[in-house]
């Protein structure tokens, strides 16, 4: 007899030398890249099931697109923030 799945259960796996972690739920499951947050492929046991799920992994791909990071151009510090800081007269 099989245990019912009642809470999501996590497990990594390895493909191809990158680790990902597999996230079994009652409905559905999800496969994100090790320390990313949002899921690569998601996919519904319904959609699974009455075979959407060809449009459905199509659908989460292509809204997953990889975006370009944001650089942050290397900036000099300013002459002004440079200097030294004087420091405050006592109070009396």
């Amino acid at each position: 007899m099989a245990t019912l799945l009642a809470k999501e259960l996590k497990r990594q796996v390895t493909v191809d030398g990158v680790d990902y972690t597999v996230a079994v739920a009652p409905d559905g499951f999800r496969l994100t890249g090790k320390g990313k947050r949002t899921p690569q492929v998601e996919l519904r046991w319904r959609d699974l099931l009455s075979g959407d799920a060809a449009m459905a992994v199509a659908l989460n791909a292509s809204l997953m697109k990889k975006r370009q990071p944001a650089t942050k151009p290397v900036t000099e510090p300013s002459p002004d923030r440079a200097r030294k800081r004087v420091p405050k007269k006592p109070q009396r």
